[in-house]
Formats: C-alpha cells, structure tokens, sequence
C-alpha cells in the first residue's frame, strides 16, 4: 500500500512542479520571481505538504527577494493550483532554494580533477 501512494505522491509532485511553473511565468504579476524556475516537488504521501525547489538567475539580495515574493505569493499559487487540480485537499506550499545544482558542478569538477590525476600518474615516463 505504501508502493502505491508513494507512486501517485511522485506523479502528483510531477504535475504540481509543471503546473506552479506555469502558473509563475504566466499569472504573477510580481517582478521579483520573473527569474524563478521550478526544478523538483517533494510531496508528503498524504499529499498535504509539498516543497517546491526553485532556482533564480540572480545571486544574493536580488535572490532572496525572489524567495520572498514567492513565499507572499504561496497563497495566490495555491488557490490557483486548487482549481486546475483536481485533489481533495490542495497541498501547502514551501518555496525552498535548489541547492543541487551548485553541489553536482562541485562534485563534477572534483571528480574530474581526481580523474586527471590518476591519468597523470598512469603516464609511463619516457625520459630515458
């Protein structure tokens, strides 16, 4: 039974991420998230609480204001998600900053640079 509703939980973040995505680029009027892009849901089994991660093209204060206007308009989104899905209760949004794209390109460049070096090692010398 779990399997199941974990298994709708997914599809249902999945369709919530597209539609809050849509719903930011089409139907707020706040500049501050005209930048956001929603990168993933994680959404509670019982479908009641959903963190939606978003990344921005800005850094530091330009940043937080974008997480700002989207926590003021958590409640406009969500009234806007209630309509175009069709669930019993709609889930509570929290807007979170993505913070796995700056980790994976950290781990990239690391794992490259251990890679060079132990191409560099594995390099016979030919000095004779």
């Amino acid at each position: 039974m779990t399997k199941a509703t974990s298994k709708r939980a997914m599809r249902v973040a999945d369709q919530i991420r597209m539609e809050v995505a849509e719903i930011i680029m089409r139907k707020t009027k706040d500049p501050r998230v005209s930048d956001v892009t929603v990168t993933d849901v994680e959404l509670t089994n019982d479908l009641r609480l959903a963190r939606v991660y978003v990344t921005t093209l800005q850094d530091g204060q330009a940043e937080a204001d974008a997480l700002e206007g989207l926590a003021k308009a958590s409640g406009f989104i969500r009234a806007e998600l209630g309509r175009r899905l069709h669930l019993r209760y709609t889930p509570e949004l929290i807007f979170q900053k993505d913070l796995s794209g700056p980790q994976g390109d950290r781990i990239r460049s690391l794992l490259e640079q251990v890679q060079a070096e132990a191409q560099g090692r594995s390099q016979p010398d030919s000095s004779p």
